[in-house]
């Protein structure tokens, strides 16, 4: 089953609805400009005449969006408050897009971007911490820092900047990977767990393709070759991780990787499975067809798990709990936005 796109159009509707948390909101919007604005992504032409594009955010559903919500802050540190450090900069490109007509949006991300440089919470190989009062690493943080820093970069003509959202992702896997190439979802004392989440490392691996997508195509891509090889080689082993321990009959990849006792969810499937595409495209000398021949499986098994009429994909992990045993069946904004990461990966092939 390929879902069509009415019924792709209720999966993302779903997102939007149900999105709370800042990551939730910098997801979906990260979905929105994928499938809908996909010429400015970073996977496209993110920066023409080496600059972040001019856009009229009315005319750009998740400018728009975000807007009409008023879901981004422009008047404190970070452009979220919700407890975390490093979830509100998932909202940092779309604030950088609309600060090129409102430059209350540019001053805010760049704020955001002082926020986490300044960070005093750091672990002690460097990497900021993911949670704020205290270090605290996360797999999740790879999507919502590193692309957004490394853009920032770019923007502001800052090649220290630029690398240093990659310098992050090689801190982070430093601290959370594993021999087998898959990470750790949390090191520190929080909320520490040690398992192979299946959204942990789908997280990672998307927000380091991210990163690699927007320094090749920008004006420092013969500047940061080392740190774009360090990132695909990262990126492959997450992927490679995965694919190995996919064995669950439900053909999806189980919410923990190795426990063959949890079943298999659509969430961390989807956006790893994207994220094979989009480097079957980016990297085909090291992403054969044979990612993307698995990334197209799983996106047909993910179709058969969404309910029509609903929209709604499942079954999911509970994005706030991921250890819930219990299915996610009221649509998780993550999961239903990376369906839509999923088939705009899969257009773009």
């Amino acid at each position: 089953m390929v879902a069509s796109a009415d019924l792709l159009a209720t999966v993302l509707a779903v997102a939007q609805n149900n999105a709370k948390g800042s990551w939730e909101y910098g997801t979906v919007a990260e979905a929105l400009l994928e499938w809908n604005n996909a010429s400015i992504s970073v996977w496209n032409d993110p920066f023409p005449n080496q600059q972040v594009p001019g856009v009229e955010w009315e005319s750009v559903a998740a400018l728009s969006w975000l807007r009409d919500k008023g879901v981004i802050r422009t008047d404190g540190e970070t452009l979220y408050e919700d407890g975390a450090k490093g979830d509100p900069a998932s909202l940092g490109i779309p604030a950088l897009l609309i600060g090129t007509t409102d430059s209350t949006y540019h001053d805010a991300a760049t704020r955001q971007k002082d926020h986490l440089i300044a960070d005093n919470d750091r672990w002690s190989n460097g990497a900021i911490s993911h949670r704020e009062g205290y270090a605290e690493l996360w797999a999740d943080f790879i999507y919502m820092v590193p692309p957004f820093l490394a853009y920032y970069g770019v923007a502001s003509d800052d090649v220290n900047l630029a690398k240093e959202g990659a310098n992050q992702v090689k801190l982070y896997r430093e601290v959370l990977g594993t021999e087998a190439g898959t990470w750790k979802h949390i090191v520190g004392p929080g909320a520490p767990d040690d398992g192979i989440w299946s959204t942990g490392n789908a997280w990672a691996a998307a927000g380091a393709s991210r990163v690699l997508a927007t320094l090749r195509k920008s004006k420092f891509d013969g500047e940061t070759k080392s740190e774009q090889g360090e990132l695909v080689g990262t990126i492959k082993a997450i992927i490679d991780g995965a694919i190995a321990q996919d064995n669950d009959q439900s053909e999806l990849l189980r919410n923990y990787l190795p426990d063959s006792s949890w079943w298999g969810e659509i969430s961390g499937t989807a956006l790893l499975a994207a994220t094979a595409l989009r480097m079957a495209k980016l990297e085909p000398g090291t992403f054969g067809e044979s990612y993307k021949e698995w990334a197209l499986k799983k996106m047909d098994v993910v179709d058969s798990h969404i309910e029509e009429g609903t929209g709604i994909a499942k079954p999911a992990i509970d994005p706030l709990n991921w250890r819930n045993t219990e299915p996610y069946v009221a649509g998780s904004p993550e999961g239903q936005s990376f369906i839509i990461l999923l088939h705009a990966a899969a257009r773009d092939a």
